[in-house]
């Protein structure tokens, strides 16, 4: 085995290591997570909040046994598949080893890890954008149009997968047109290259247009009860963080790209980047939005820096500059991820707060970093719903609703009872309700703030509350199974009804 392919090797393994590592084993799977994972038991062309490439893993992930290892092996692969494009682009560029290697260094050392514990299209996000200055890059090295195929292609699967890859195409394109690289518009290819991409795209626009464009009505709420929490500056101030072990590499290679005489003819990357941030700040986006911006970055530093080093004195500091990320990373690693165990939480709490992670959505802050609070309760939850159902008579038909998207997906993930399948009027799921069989018993989740009410407890013979969420650092504490038996009408017409109420929101965007 090759020197170069043995190294690779070994920081594909380190990556798949550390991303194991990087969470406690009590925590349990993401609320985000499970919304994907029940997405392929509905295949379509798209969903409320996502395309459709997250259901179509989703189904791989069902055929190798639905388990943790599998749902956290996808998001692991992607970024690994990330550091090998990275690691090859250094060596297209005229990188050697050390300059591969201190690009994957730089790629382990950061927010990466994090966002690579996930299952969520994240990960195929940054993937993607780094495709699309790979392949651009390679199309301004060899002058071979069929690198504007692998572009088109690259972003129809970064479409399909997340929106959010459009605003990179909003920055890459001034940026082309503003620097010599304008003569790609000159390219015939171009053009066939983006009618491929429009025809790989065009199903999932027109499951869009059939069902009234909900992600308009996503793009809105998210703005609305989301975005407006978030601070312009502290938007850029983030993504100082991302990959802060390496903030010399990629600034070295954002700087580079302009004033290296051997990369301006790759200056577009640096208006992409200025353009991209531009709007993602005006728009006030969540800063990790902007991540696929930095891969490219560090594979020019990478360079730059090792031929900085190259002579003299400077050598020496070569060992130096491959160690200097690890230590300036791993003392955040156990606060950036959910490493420490739920008890050593609440016995002595990380200095969460040191670096902001522990302010939500909401703008508040709380115990422990918001994503981290969406991986605790499930199991508990899940186990409740299974000892009301299993109270039900096993005559007529019990439905299980539940407040939101994570409520429903965890419990038809963790739930021990064959065939048990939580709804909700939240999300996807409420496209995904079977009402033609009479509905004679409910089961009810809902959050802490909610209470049953004489309405609900007049449509039945019998109530009971079954249990509540316990865990003191679950998001969901205190969500609450309630059990509702033997319906004294039909109650099939008013769940019909809530839906369409609900269905109109998504579809005509009244919210």
């Amino acid at each position: 085995m090759k020197k170069e392919t043995a190294l690779l090797c070994f920081f594909i393994l380190l990556k798949f290591t550390l991303q194991y590592i990087a969470v406690h084993p009590a925590f349990e799977l993401h609320r985000d997570e499970f919304l994907h994972l029940d997405q392929a038991d509905h295949l379509a062309w798209g969903y409320l909040s996502v395309p459709p490439v997250t259901s179509w893993m989703s189904v791989l992930i069902r055929g190798l046994g639905n388990s943790v290892f599998w749902v956290r092996f996808f998001p692991a692969l992607l970024g690994a598949m990330t550091i090998w494009l990275v690691w090859d682009l250094v060596k297209r560029l005229g990188g050697n080893l050390y300059d591969q290697s201190l690009a994957a260094i730089a790629m382990l050392c950061s927010a990466l890890i994090r966002l690579n514990i996930l299952y969520q299209p994240n990960s195929v996000d940054i993937l993607c954008w780094t495709l699309v200055f790979y392949t651009l890059i390679r199309f301004f090295q060899t002058k071979n149009s069929k690198w504007l195929y692998f572009l088109a292609a690259s972003f129809a699967l970064g479409v399909l997968n997340k929106y959010n890859i459009l605003f990179l195409a909003m920055g890459v394109f001034p940026a082309l047109l503003i620097t010599p690289s304008r003569s790609i518009f000159q390219n015939k290819h171009l053009y066939l290259a983006l009618l491929m991409a429009i025809i790989l795209v065009a199903p999932n626009i027109y499951w869009q247009y059939e069902n009234g464009f909900p992600v308009l009505t996503h793009m809105s709420l998210l703005s609305k009860y989301q975005l407006v929490n978030v601070s312009r500056i502290g938007f850029l101030t983030e993504q100082l963080l991302f990959f802060y072990p390496s903030l010399i590499i990629w600034t070295i290679g954002l700087g580079g790209i302009i004033l290296a005489k051997r990369f301006q003819r790759f200056q577009f990357i640096f208006w992409t980047f200025l353009f991209t941030l531009a709007i993602f700040t005006y728009l006030q986006g969540k800063a990790y939005y902007a991540i696929g911006l930095y891969p490219v970055l560090l594979a020019f530093g990478a360079i730059l820096l090792s031929d900085f080093l190259a002579t003299g004195w400077k050598r020496n500091l070569r060992p130096i500059v491959l160690v200097l990320p690890p230590l300036l990373f791993l003392p955040a690693f156990p606060l950036i991820h959910p490493f420490f165990s739920p008890d050593r939480i609440l016995e002595k709490p990380p200095a969460y707060g040191l670096l902001g992670l522990n302010r939500w959505e909401d703008g508040k802050e709380h115990p422990l970093p918001q994503d981290f609070a969406d991986m605790l309760g499930w199991s508990e939850l899940a186990h409740l719903v299974d000892s009301a159902y299993q109270m039900m008579s096993k005559e007529g038909r019990t439905l299980i609703i539940c407040d939101n998207y994570g409520q429903a997906g965890a419990i038809n993930f963790y739930s021990k009872t064959p065939g048990l399948q939580a709804l909700t009027m939240n999300a996807d799921y409420l496209y995904w309700f079977d009402l033609e069989e009479k509905v004679d018993n409910l089961i009810l989740v809902w959050e802490k703030d909610e209470k049953i009410t004489a309405r609900e407890l007049g449509f039945f013979e019998e109530y009971r509350e079954i249990g509540k969420i316990t865990h003191p650092l679950a998001r969901e504490i205190r969500t609450t199974v309630h059990f509702l038996r033997g319906a004294k009408g039909d109650i099939n017409p008013i769940l019909r009804e809530e839906i369409t109420e609900e269905k109109k929101v998504w579809e005509n965007g009244n919210f």
